[in-house]
Parts: C-alpha cells; sequence; structure tokens
C-alpha cells in the first residue's frame, strides 16, 4: 500500500483479491483484493549482508538440482519453465496473495485498474483442497459482462473449456484457454448442483469496461453501487452524488452505499470515498515489518452529506478497498453496516517491475492494513452492524452458497493468531427485530427468504428493502447507529 524502500515516486496503490484468483479478461490479480503498491526493488535489497551463509549454501543446493535435472531430466525440458516453477514454488510458501506474474499477467493488471479490459468478466479461484479441488470456481461474475449476461453465478464450477477437462489444469492454464480475443467463442461446462448433471455454455468475449459506480434514486434516499475501485470511482462518486441530489426533491435525505460482491480496487480510491463521507481523521493505516513502515492515511475536512445518514451494505464478496471503506465509516461511527461478514482481505502486496516490467512483476505481501480503530481485517473481516443473510427463490437456507473467506485459504496470514472472542464481539451489536427473531446462538440469525417483485421474475432485494425502511425512520436509524457504537466501544 505505501512506503518502504521498496517503492519508487510513480508507485500506483490498488486493492482488489481472494487467494490465488483472477478476473478472466484482466487475468491476472484475481477475485479478491490486497492493496498493491507499483515499485521498484533495489539491489541493494537482496545485499549479500542481509543473507546468512547457509542461505547462500541452499542456493547452491538449488543451483545443483537445476543442472540435474537440466542435464539428466528424461525428456529435454525447457529452462525458463523450470525457473519460473522455481519461483512459483517458493512464492506458494508464503501466503495466498504473493505471486509472479508474466510480462502479460502484468500488462492486464494494469488495464484491469484503469477500468477496462478483454475477456468473460468472471473472478475465479481454485480451491487447492476440497471437493472442489482442481475445478475453476466463480467467486462472482462482473457486471453486465458476457459473464453476467449467461447467468454464471457465485460457487459455478468449470469443469470444462472448449472440450478440454479443466481438472489437471493449472489456474494459469485454464485462464489461458478462457482468454481471447473480443468476439470469440468459447464454450464450457459448468456445475452448479454438485449433485446434477454439468450443463453447457458458449460466450463470446468481449471488451470488459467495468462501471465502477451506478446510481439511483430509491424515493428520498439515494442508491450508489461501487462494482470495483478503479481509476474512475472518485469522479464517478461525485457524479451521482450531484445527481441524485438534482433529482431528489429537496436533496438526498439519506444515502444507501453498496459494497456487495467488490473485490476491491485502488486503495487510493477508497481512501478518496471514505473522505466524502467523513470530516477529516484517521481512514486507514498500514504497518509492515518494520515501524518505519507504518503509515496513516488521513482525511480533509467536509462531508459531502452534510451528516446526513448512510446505511453500507456489505457480504461475503466485499473485500480489501470495500472492506477498507467499510470500516473506516463504522470506526468512526459514521454509517450503519448491513448485510453479512465480510471476505477478510487484510493484507498489503507490493507490485515490484522485473527487469522494468519486461519480466513480469513481483506481486509480494508487504504489511497489513488497519482501520482508524486499530482493527486488523486479516482473516477477520468487517462484521455488520446489521447481521441479515438472505436466501434467494429455489434455494435451500441449509443449501446457501457460502463464498471462501480469506481465513479459508492455505497458508493465509494470521488465522493461527484470530481471538475467537474478536469475531463474536459485534454479534449482539445491534438487535434488529426483524432479521433476528430467529436467531440462535450457533449459528446467529436465520437466514431472510426473499421473494420475487410483482412481475414475478426479478427477485426482491431484501437488504436493501432492510435498509430503506431503517432510513425512512429517523429516530431508529439514530437509535442504530448508537447503539452499535456502544457496542464497539466495550
Amino acid at each position: 500500500m505505501k512506503h518502504s524502500k521498496f517503492l519508487s515516486p510513480s508507485r500506483r496503490r490498488h486493492a482488489g483479491e481472494p487467494q490465488k484468483g483472477y478476473s478472466t479478461g484482466a487475468l491476472v490479480a484475481a477475485a479478491f483484493g490486497g492493496a498493491l503498491v507499483f515499485g521498484a526493488l533495489s539491489s541493494a535489497v537482496f545485499a549479500r549482508a542481509s543473507i546468512s551463509a547457509d542461505t547462500f549454501r541452499q542456493l547452491d543446493l538449488f543451483g545443483e538440482v537445476f543442472e540435474q535435472v537440466h542435464e539428466n531430466y528424461v525428456a529435454e525440458p525447457e529452462d525458463s519453465d523450470l525457473i519460473k516453477g522455481a519461483i512459483d514454488g517458493m512464492l506458494s510458501t508464503l501466503d495466498p496473495h504473493s505471486n509472479y506474474l508474466s510480462a502479460d499477467d502484468f500488462q492486464a493488471m494494469q488495464e484491469q485498474t484503469r477500468g477496462s479490459f478483454a475477456g468473460l468478466g468472471i473472478q475465479i479461484t481454485m480451491d487447492n483442497d476440497g471437493p472442489d479441488k482442481g475445478f475453476v470456481k466463480i467467486v462472482a461474475p462482473i457486471d453486465d459482462t458476457p459473464a453476467d449476461r449467461a447467468g454464471m453465478q457465485t460457487n459455478d464450477l468449470i469443469v470444462e473449456i472448449d472440450g478440454k477437462p479443466v481438472l489437471g489444469m493449472s489456474i494459469d492454464e485454464a485462464i489461458s484457454h478462457l482468454k481471447g480475443e473480443k468476439g470469440t467463442r468459447v464454450n464450457i461446462k459448468v456445475v452448479r448442483d454438485r449433485d446434477a448433471d454439468p450443463f453447457e455454455l458458449s460466450l463470446i468475449r468481449d471488451i470488459v469496461t467495468v462501471q465502477s459506480v451506478t446510481h439511483r434514486a430509491e424515493g428520498q434516499f439515494g442508491y450508489v453501487r461501487i462494482a470495483t475501485f478503479s481509476e474512475q470511482t472518485d469522479d464517478g462518486l461525485k457524479k451521482a452524488i450531484k445527481e441524485l441530489n438534482r433529482e431528489i426533491s429537496g436533496g438526498m435525505k439519506g444515502l444507501i452505499l453498496d459494497l456487495r460482491s467488490n473485490p476491491g480496487g485502488l486503495l487510493d480510491q477508497a481512501v478518496s470515498v471514505s473522505d466524502m463521507f467523513l470530516e477529516g481523521g484517521e481512514i486507514v493505516s498500514t504497518r509492515g515489518r518494520r515501524p518505519r513502515d507504518t503509515l496513516r492515511e488521513m482525511g480533509t475536512p467536509g462531508d459531502r452529506l452534510n451528516g446526513k445518514p448512510i446505511i453500507v451494505l456489505i457480504n461475503g464478496g466485499s473485500a480489501s478497498a470495500s472492506e477498507i471503506v467499510a470500516g473506516a465509516l463504522q470506526d468512526r461511527n459514521r454509517a450503519l453496516l448491513l448485510g453479512t461478514k465480510s471476505f477478510g482481505k487484510g493484507s498489503v502486496q507490493t507490485v515490484i517491475p522485473l527487469q522494468n516490467g519486461l519480466q513480469g512483476a513481483l506481486r509480494l505481501t508487504t504489511s497489513r492494513y488497519y482501520t482508524p480503530s486499530g482493527r486488523s481485517i486479516q482473516a477477520l473481516g468487517i462484521e455488520p452492524d446489521i447481521d441479515m443473510p438472505v436466501i434467494y427463490p429455489g434455494q435451500d437456507a441449509e443449501e446457501r452458497p457460502e463464498r471462501p473467506s480469506e481465513a479459508d485459504l492455505p497458508n493465509a496470514l494470521d488465522v493461527n493468531e484470530i481471538d475467537p472472542s474478536l469475531t463474536s464481539r459485534l454479534d449482539e451489536a445491534v438487535p434488529d427485530e426483524d432479521v433476528a427473531s430467529d436467531e440462535n446462538e450457533d449459528n446467529g440469525p436465520a437466514p431472510v427468504q426473499c421473494g420475487y417483485e410483482e412481475d414475478g421474475e426479478t427477485i426482491n432485494d431484501c437488504q436493501l428493502e432492510r435498509a430503506i425502511e431503517i432510513l425512512a425512520d429517523a429516530t431508529s436509524y439514530r437509535q442504530l447507529l448508537a447503539d452499535a457504537g456502544a457496542a464497539r466501544a466495550q
């Protein structure tokens, strides 16, 4: 995210990713975010003084193994493949978000942060164990993309691509088969119900333009969805607020900020979004292995809503930059959070170009980020003030698709250090009669069943409806906000 001796003055900060997932189209930075910093690594960092003699003996061992494989393997190997495999293996021993980007992947990642790229528009991952191991799993389709229009859903598995079984492919190999030029076709087989046969989908690859900010009026209130934090977000949100205040007679009486399934994006955009609703003060801090790496992002005076009520919608797909915004507004008691616990991506990656990017880049976890009160989000996520799980038509309460969280990922940072009391402290933060009436101690609130709109086809957004109800009762909103703040202060 910020400063260390790795960074050049031209660095760009980015937040977005869960495990070793990728956005097909961007095909690089993955599904959920970690704050990324573009920088340069000084050769002094690799000075002999910082590496022990025993380490150099181990490097000699690596050289000997490489030589033996090069000379004696049954088929002549490609040396570049051996080196890349060694790099990938080294980084895989760290955490799920440190990895090597090829030159193409590095370029694609840069395109993604600009908000436009070629592909299908899906955020994917590949489980390393469990029943879905080895298949491409959909984390979420990006709004209004080929994958979204084809009806792909969270937890769908891609098991075949253009007649080739996915099982046995690496995620990079699967991506290479999924990506392609605009206008070309890819045929896939998808498993949704694990007990049913796969079904076929044919998708036409397209330029995926991620519209970062969309908005509409909901009665007297404004609704703003931020799909991702790209270079367009800051200006898009300012424009949305301006248009909503013009469209709604007398201006907005409150705002619903929808960050559900937002995988992250540029950190500076997350800071700008938070700053729009806060009167200065700390927004987020980062802490690395050295005290001098600690850095705080501070806001500026001026709340664009002048203190009007805000409800932020989050879920298990809200990660990294989304969690920075949600955590800042929650800690500063500026907004109520409604939905389900966020993903828990609280580590920061520095993107280090290799040979000026000609040999790709190294994405290395270099620090963690913290909310204004000093909470680490890593592996914990952000707990909503109003816990409201939902199920949709056709789903059974016990068969709701569960998104993977940061704590589920192999080698995720801090998982073994989590204090169980931290994850349950806010379970009773805001008693909500409509949501928690069927609560049980083990599983939290019973999920709310969402139905259809009057047209019989459009599914009700129960969480949005509940947010509007709360905003419509100013006294109730203020009480819920006060209760949430008091619970966090305990």
